[in-house]
């Protein structure tokens, strides 16, 4: 039997990626079953499964792949960058991760496994802040807590999108981010 080259696995499982978001999106967490995953990604269980350990660890992974093309926006582009990216973000797909959220905080097993996941992805934090300070960030607060209000301005963005509230003038909020956390009161983060 030929063996499958690391490059098709690889392949494989972003069409499994891609074709699990929409169907979280479309169904939610709990309406995306096991059989509706089939139909989206046109693969059976076990080829699905072959990649994934269930459907939790399917859902962090997609949800994963999603918060580093976000973070990546992020620091290649700038905060200003971001905020579009979210007011133009599939308000279904925003939907079933506060969702998720939500059984991080009630379910055991999922909250161990995004544990987990963010253990693994810790590692890359320390690149990750000495690009935020290559954006002109303030040096007198904690980049952890500059990092974190960042967060905050962007996730209260998702909800107020995934809502249906008014979206605020990008280039105001997008102002008052700079005043408050650039060293000269003005920047690029």
């Amino acid at each position: 039997m030929p063996k499958v080259s690391e490059e098709h696995k690889e392949r494989r499982r972003q069409e499994i990626l891609d074709a699990a978001r929409r169907c979280f999106a479309r169904h939610g967490y709990e309406g995306a079953t096991v059989a509706r995953l089939e139909e989206e990604t046109g693969l059976s269980r076990g080829a699905i499964f072959n990649y994934f350990e269930n459907k939790e660890a399917l859902f962090l992974a997609v949800a994963s792949t999603y918060a580093e093309r976000m973070t990546a926006i992020w620091l290649e582009q700038g905060f200003r960058a971001l905020l579009e990216e979210i007011v133009h973000a599939d308000t279904d797909w925003l939907a079933v991760q506060i969702e998720a959220v939500g059984r991080i905080r009630t379910e055991p097993e999922f909250r161990r496994q995004a544990e987990e996941l963010d253990r693994r992805h810790a590692e890359s934090r320390p690149d990750r802040a000495a690009r935020l300070r290559e954006h002109g960030l303030r040096e007198d607060v904690p980049l952890d807590a500059l990092a974190i209000f960042l967060a905050v301005v962007a996730n209260g963005l998702a909800l107020r999108v995934t809502v249906g509230d008014p979206v605020p003038d990008l280039d105001v909020l997008h102002e008052l981010v700079l005043t408050g956390v650039s060293r000269e009161g003005r920047g690029n983060p």
